[in-house]
């Protein structure tokens, strides 16, 4: 049976995030350290994602990640890690599949978005996982790049077209089921009709995706992912060490995104409400 793997899919597929303000109070804030062959990185966890924070810090003080290793690292993209087997690889180990034998809920919330320096929660792709459940120890550092308006608005109306063709897609195998179901050959020119109005009905004008001022902001000036928003659970940001996933996402690499030198991390849990 061919290995799945926990990986982030570069898909064409806002309200705020934290202000500069709330990023400098740390007060009441989970904090965590992740030592690695490059440096120091401190995160602050959020309070809005309590099952994958809860369950970062559970692996955490069981000394899940102690010398796992950043396995896939592309750069102006991501830097991931989190799989068990890892562990002591072997150089020619294929990475990628491993995880503590559960998944998580998505815990996917608008405000909380793919700017540099995010924590997200790696996972298998929708094809095989529609809920869009997180790997429940793999994750994702976001290096990312800066954006200009226009490549926004690219991304918007793919990502648009996107939702569309997924839920054209959706309704056609809904609609055609249903002539198959009464024993009836189905008339596709009428699904087809049906499936144009039943798309155009739901989505409407408001539900149409659409980058808020902040995430304009943010990925104009810092930087990020900003095709990932929404389809992956963002549960932390970087408040230190920009410079450390610099250095390891500019670490070369094997033509399967591995560092040929070791990364390793070291996780610890600094500070805790």
């Amino acid at each position: 049976m061919k290995t799945l793997s926990f990986f982030i899919i570069a898909l064409l597929c806002l309200s705020f995030s934290c202000s500069s303000k709330e990023r400098n109070n740390m007060e009441n804030k989970t904090i965590v350290r992740i030592e690695t062959t490059y440096g120091k990185i401190d995160i602050m966890l959020y309070d809005e994602t309590p099952a994958h924070r809860d369950n970062f810090i559970k692996l955490i003080n069981e000394g899940f990640y102690e010398d796992l290793l950043f396995h896939r690292v592309i750069n102006d993209f991501m830097i991931q890690g989190g799989d068990p087997k890892s562990k002591n690889a072997s150089s020619e180990m294929q990475l990628g599949s491993g995880g503590p034998g559960y998944t998580l809920p998505a815990e996917i919330h608008p405000h909380l978005f793919h700017r540099k320096g995010a924590l997200a929660a790696a996972r298998l792709g929708d094809n095989v996982n529609p809920e869009r459940e997180s790997s429940g120890s793999q994750f994702y550092i976001v290096h990312g790049t800066v954006f200009d308006d226009v490549q926004l608005d690219e991304l918007e109306t793919r990502l648009n077209n996107q939702r569309k063709q997924q839920f054209s897609s959706k309704f056609f195998r809904d609609l055609e089921k249903e002539y198959i179901d009464d024993g009836k050959e189905p008339d596709y020119k009428e699904i087809s009709e049906k499936m144009n109005k039943m798309v155009t009905e739901h989505l409407s004008e408001n539900d149409l995706f659409k980058f808020s001022a902040v995430q304009r902001e943010v990925y104009t000036t810092e930087g990020g992912t900003p095709h990932l928003d929404g389809f992956y659970t963002v549960f932390g940001e970087t408040i230190d060490g920009f410079d450390v996933i610099d250095k390891i996402a500019t670490v070369e690499t094997d033509n399967s995104s591995r560092p040929f030198s070791p990364v390793k991390m070291k996780i610890k849990l600094i500070s805790q409400p």
